[in-house]
């Protein structure tokens, strides 16, 4: 398989956890023979210091004419809520995502068996937990009307939601809950929200047309308790934009590290592939980033393409890392590994798994890879 692949790095550690995701790819299309090609463009704070705009054309463009997208991170402390600049660089993820039309975010939520106690809840708790969030990013609060008066003291922001984005999102939501456990949970407000009300109405009658699915409901403040207490009741969990990105982010706690989560945004023509953590600036060029949210992205990227062999592969080596405390920092406090390294442990082992050494201090491999 030849694909084009579109690569936004982005700010912060975004550019080094990317470079992993490719060491990946690349070392997946030598054993496979697929043909992966790279084409760099600029988005986020970085597209604004070098074009003034978030988005360029030109990244826009190149994305419109690609298979699918492989982005890092946007954001800058210097474009943080008290500047004074209008523009800000999630705006162009924002924008991307309106004009690719991509409106499922999709987040598997499995913690790893070596990491369980890495996570501040109870192995018992999180043992055995395998859910995944579908987070609706076309709409919402997001995207619709926001004010704000000219004295700066009044502001609102429009939660605004139709039939037709509820639909699409809704019918992915059960299709992928028939081929897991059977279960969609709608979180919502519907008590309290005129959408969340419209939400429920229409998931009910999808979820009609799905007999073999069971469809229960949860108000979002409870769901946000029972992620916490009780994660195992989860099989697919459906939401809206706003919940959706709280949710993720909070559930990210029973990995035990936000830099395992991998995501896929899909629209009916269009694909992006990113890891659901920021561009951690603290981080950039030390070398101590997670890669491994950015190279399962690349998993899901290939997943989306139906090469589930290749995915298998990459779970694979991400596994045999984890087993072997080939991990950064964050999962490890005295790990000797460092973003490279941990990439380049992965690669390799996709390359060429049984031809590995390895020693606490150091990985030995038969093979490199070169991106």
């Amino acid at each position: 398989m030849n694909l084009k692949i579109a690569v936004l790095s982005g700010d912060g550690i975004g550019p080094e956890v990317i470079l992993q995701a490719k060491k990946a790819l690349y070392a997946i299309g030598v054993v496979f023979d697929h043909e992966f090609v790279f084409e760099d463009a600029l988005i986020g704070a970085v597209a604004i210091e070098k074009t003034g705009n978030p988005l360029p054309e030109q990244t826009l463009n190149l994305c419109l004419n690609t298979d699918a997208i492989l982005f890092g991170a946007v954001d800058d402390s210097k474009y943080d809520i008290n500047s004074d600049s209008k523009l800000r660089p999630i705006q162009g993820l924002l924008k991307l995502r309106q004009a690719l039309g991509l409106y499922a975010n999709i987040r598997p939520i499995k913690p790893y068996n070596d990491l369980l106690d890495l996570s501040p809840l109870k192995r018992k708790i999180i043992e055995g937990v395998d859910f995944i969030i579908f987070r609706e990013i076309s709409g919402g609060s997001y995207f619709s009307e926001k004010k704000i008066n000219k004295q700066g003291t009044l502001a609102s922001d429009l939660c605004e939601y139709s039939e037709e984005e509820i639909i699409r999102i809704s019918h992915l939501a059960f299709r992928t809950a028939q081929k897991r456990q059977k279960k969609v949970t709608l979180v919502d407000k519907a008590s309290i929200l005129e959408t969340s009300r419209l939400w429920r109405k229409v998931v009910t009658e999808i979820g009609e047309g799905y007999p073999d699915v069971t469809l229960d409901f949860l108000f979002v403040d409870t769901a946000a308790m029972q992620i916490i207490i009780n994660p195992k009741q989860f099989d697919v969990i459906l939401t809206e934009n706003l919940f959706g990105d709280i949710l993720s982010d909070e559930a990210s706690v029973i990995t035990g590290s936000i830099g395992l989560l991998p995501s896929a945004s899909l629209g009916n023509s269009n694909a992006l592939f990113e890891p659901i953590h920021g561009s951690y600036p603290e981080a950039k060029r030390k070398n101590i980033a997670n890669p491994i949210a950015s190279i399962l992205s690349a998993a899901m990227l290939l997943e989306h393409f139906g090469l589930q062999v290749e995915s298998q592969r990459v779970y694979e080596a991400v596994h045999k890392a984890i087993e072997l405390n080939v991990v950064t920092a964050d999962l490890n406090p005295y790990s000797k590994f460092g973003t490279n390294e941990v990439g380049d442990f992965i690669s390799n082992y996709i390359l060429s798994k049984d031809d590995l050494y390895f020693k606490s201090d150091n990985v030995y491999i038969g093979q490199s890879t070169i991106v």
